[in-house]
């Protein structure tokens, strides 16, 4: 079922997370382990992310380099396959722009129409370390709003090369990533929504926000998307603190701020655990007063680790 299904169809907030592929040299199991403790929470879908693979250049011999990959992923579309038919449970791949041409996209959803996935999270990604700014690849899109764009066009029966008939369309539903607090690229606000406008028009039928720790900030995004004439459901994004790094790590890479009353109770923490505990009991409360302001979906970052989050979703689901 698509994402927008789900949230059309409910009578009640919907639960849902997101997983990392493991990396390189790691199986199935380490993405089962931390499936399985929050089953039981009756998730509407998975997300799954896609990181692009990241090289160093080892010289081999005098002015002989050669590129060498470091750090990857196991592939996400079969990661979503074994999700959907282990779990019989919608998973959502994202795509990402950078590290793929167009015809690479295509070929990847052609691929996840032909496993039944049918929903995706059309994203840019960010730069690869060493990179200032984002570089597309040769023939790739350089705008989240241009990979909408090409999923819609699938949808339409319109590939790259030619146009397919209607009983072999796509069906995808497509979701994009929105920042309540402004994506540190973005000049304004203002700015930012327009471009998240655009997504929508492209083809997006709703938005997953980035993480944010105070409820205000996403509550004048849907605002400000509405006044903006972005009409289409807004899911926000959680992520229990768990240890004492995220203090400095989450801020500066996410381009986000602490409210005051969570900032007074961090710098009080002088352990992980006292972190995880403050943490926990935050994101507790965030839930719940999104909650009650009925949104359409509670949806929870797990990082590889849904420790956190189960505490979190027994509490309100």
């Amino acid at each position: 079922m698509k994402v927008i299904d789900h949230i059309k169809q409910a009578k009640k907030t919907l639960f849902s997370f997101e997983i990392l592929p493991p990396l390189k040299g790691k199986g199935i199991e380490a993405i089962y382990s931390s499936i399985d403790p929050l089953m039981e929470f009756n998730p509407s879908f998975i997300n799954v992310t896609y990181h692009r693979e990241e090289y160093k250049y080892k010289e081999v011999r005098d002015d002989l380099l050669q590129k060498v990959s470091i750090r990857r992923r196991p592939g996400t579309v079969g990661i979503c396959a074994a999700i959907k038919y282990k779990y019989k449970i919608d998973a959502v791949p994202h795509l990402i722009c950078g590290g793929f041409s167009k015809e690479e996209t295509e070929s990847a959803l052609i691929d996840l129409q032909f496993l039944g996935i049918d929903n995706v999270l059309a994203l840019r990604g960010d730069p690869i370390p060493g990179e200032k700014h984002f570089v597309p690849d040769r023939g790739g899109h350089a705008y989240a709003s241009d990979l909408v764009r090409q999923i819609s066009n699938l949808n339409k029966g319109i590939y790259m090369h030619e146009e397919i008939e209607n009983e072999s369309k796509s069906d995808f539903c497509v979701g994009v990533a929105g920042y309540p607090e402004k994506h540190f690229e973005a000049i304004n606000i203002k700015t930012d929504l327009r471009y998240l406008k655009q997504k929508v028009e492209a083809g997006a039928e709703y938005i997953i926000t980035q993480i944010f720790y105070d409820n205000t900030k996403y509550f004048e995004f849907v605002d400000q998307c509405r006044k903006s004439g972005i009409l289409v459901p807004i899911i926000p994004g959680l992520k229990p603190l768990t240890k004492m790094s995220h203090i400095q790590f989450i801020p500066k890479t996410f381009n986000i701020d602490f409210p005051d009353e969570l900032g007074n109770e961090l710098d009080h923490c002088k352990s992980d655990e006292e972190v995880y505990k403050v943490g926990v009991k935050w994101s507790i409360q965030q839930a719940k007063e999104l909650i009650d302001n009925k949104v359409p979906v509670v949806h929870f970052y797990t990082m590889g680790r849904s420790k956190a989050v189960r505490e979190v979703a027994a509490a309100i689901f």
